[in-house]
């Protein structure tokens, strides 16, 4: 028992380099398009949608279903759940955290794809690894406008390491009998057409 804090603190050093990391490499990316090729602008002169999101070409699909971990979770209003829960939905399970600046870029994308799939077939289910829990989760939910998903939280940090997970953000996508298709490290622009026709071709959602 001794020896969890020191896993715990581990493993959350390991997740905010990777985070960072990853961070690094899309801030520089970003920033040679914008200089190489600056995307065309509306007439009221704001940038428009950037065009199509090769960072969904990184998902890992897998040869076939793998079966997922048993992991548990805490609702917002302080009811355990399982993803035995989402038992007959295809469900996108977000890891992230409020200190991640990638999870901040994916957010709100993840937020418009659950407005658009979501419903009894689909949902995106995003838990939060913060040592802050629910209220900072929360918190940072309102500060960038997120308004169609559920929070959840897992303090413990268990939920990453029983799938898996080094970094954040990333993504698994869990078919109706609860088996990963695959995974992506990193983030993505999750409501981009390439990210819909994706999951609705891995796992037959309607779009």
């Amino acid at each position: 028992m001794p020896r969890l804090p020191v896993i715990a603190a581990a493993f959350i050093a390991i997740a905010a380099i990777s985070a960072i990391a990853v961070s690094a490499v899309y801030v520089i990316e970003g920033a040679r398009r914008n200089v190489v090729a600056p995307g065309p602008r509306s007439p009221a002169g704001d940038a428009e949608r950037p065009g199509p999101d090769a960072r969904i070409a990184a998902f890992v699909v897998h040869a076939g279903p793998r079966d997922v971990a048993p992991v548990s979770f805490m609702s917002e209003d302080g009811v355990e759940a399982t993803l035995e829960s989402w038992r007959g939905r295809t469900v996108l399970v977000n890891l992230w955290a409020t200190w991640c600046g990638p999870c901040r870029q994916e957010m709100p994308a993840l937020d418009r794809l659950q407005a658009r799939l979501g419903g009894d077939r689909f949902e995106v289910v995003a838990i939060s690894l913060d040592r802050g829990g629910i209220a900072k989760s929360r918190k940072f939910f309102d500060d960038i406008g997120i308004e169609n998903l559920k929070l959840y939280s897992d303090e413990t940090l268990k939920v990453s390491a029983a799938l898996g997970v080094i970094g954040m953000p990333t993504t698994l996508l869990i078919d109706r009998d609860g088996r990963e298709i695959g995974r992506l490290a990193g983030p993505a622009e999750w409501d981009s057409p390439e990210a819909v026709e994706m999951i609705t071709r891995l796992a037959g959602v309607g779009s």
